[in-house]
């Protein structure tokens, strides 16, 4: 078990280690909550974990069949225990993606698009916006409101599996996602400062 600076205990935590960027960073914001997570790609060490996060930035075919020729792509989808998507990671928990019409690991049925442009709004969607809360969203109540900090051109659509939402490009897409014991952001929890902060409590705090 993990511990925190204040000593209380906390389930023990693996980051998977892949070919994706941003996993220092996921890293850090967990030192900053107490946690001393362990990196890795073994698949023993990932399935014995307490709680896993799957983060990542970069492209989701190139991504897949990274996962795929490592096996990884099994492991995730055989995981029991709470995993959390963040950016890419969460796109590819869903079915498939319009980048470069990628089959993804299928675990929340739900489609990835691309941004079409319009008056006023640039893609990639980069910078901070609002998190507005679904009915049972897993997120606590007082991130109703609050804002997060996102760098994607591609969006999970908004659906049964949607946890919160979040408007750009002329709709609402999905901000937030849950099937089971998989959660999943499409924002950088680990750079949207204390609502970031409290999304990664949530998770970690999270009985199933």
């Amino acid at each position: 078990m993990a511990k925190t600076s204040a000593g209380d205990s906390r389930p023990e935590v693996v980051v998977i280690h892949y070919n994706a960027g941003n996993i220092r960073s996921v890293l850090f914001a967990l030192e900053r909550l107490g946690i001393q997570a362990e990196l890795s790609a073994e698949p023993a060490v990932i399935r014995a974990a307490g709680r896993v996060i799957f983060p990542g930035v970069g492209e989701a075919g190139t991504t897949m069949r990274f996962l795929q020729e490592r096996g990884l792509d099994a492991v995730i989808r055989s995981l029991q225990q709470p995993v959390l998507g963040i950016c890419l990671g969460m796109q590819l928990l869903c079915a498939h993606s319009e980048e470069n019409d990628t089959a993804c690991l299928g675990i929340i049925p739900q489609e990835v698009r691309r941004f079409r442009p319009i008056a006023g709004e640039k893609v990639p969607h980069m910078g901070w916006n609002v998190l507005n809360r679904s009915a049972n969203s897993w997120l606590s109540a007082e991130l109703e409101g609050q804002y997060a900090y996102f760098v994607h051109s591609y969006y999970a659509e908004a659906g049964p599996y949607t946890a919160a939402t979040t408007p750009y490009g002329g709709q609402a897409f999905s901000s937030v996602l849950r099937k089971d014991n998989f959660f999943a952001t499409q924002f950088h929890p680990e750079k949207s400062g204390s609502a970031g902060e409290q999304v990664l409590r949530d998770f970690l705090n999270h009985p199933l």
